[in-house]
């Protein structure tokens, strides 16, 4: 089996380079969609462009939200390692979604290494597979959850 100590780390550390990956796809998308114009005005004014990014705001929201808990319980020393687990998948799978959805409002742009989005697209998608694969942490999170129903 794996030192749950080193699962933990590794899904922790996932976790909080996920959040920083999140606000910069954001970022770098927002700053993106303000100047490009489409149909005459900015790619920003329409809507599917400010609903789609208000979901990418509220993801990373979210997902800062919990890995911030889940760094407090670990300086208390009271994180499990379901938890941690569960940092590690959802906010890998969370960026996998944003950085997609970002992507997707460069258009053709969006694949051009010059855009940093471009960069992200690629690198974002070994962090399902980083410090344990996503399905290894539900695996660890479900064997937690039969355990506590004993």
């Amino acid at each position: 089996g794996h030192d749950p100590v080193v699962v933990a780390d590794a899904g922790d550390a996932a976790a909080v380079g996920g959040i920083a990956t999140l606000q910069r796809a954001i970022h770098e998308t927002l700053a993106y969609v303000k100047q490009r114009q489409v149909f005459g005005q900015p790619l920003m004014q329409m809507q599917n462009t400010r609903f789609v990014l208000a979901e990418c705001q509220t993801l990373a929201t979210v997902a800062k939200c919990f890995v911030d808990e889940c760094v407090s319980r670990a300086l208390r020393g009271e994180l499990d390692n379901a938890t941690s687990a569960m940092a590690k998948w959802w906010v890998s799978d969370t960026v996998g979604k944003v950085v997609d959805a970002c992507l997707q409002l460069f258009g053709g742009y969006g694949y051009m290494n010059e855009y940093p989005i471009a960069r992200l697209y690629a690198d974002q998608r070994v962090g399902r597979i980083y410090g344990g694969s996503n399905e290894v942490m539900k695996e660890l999170i479900a064997r937690s959850m039969e355990r506590s129903t004993r």
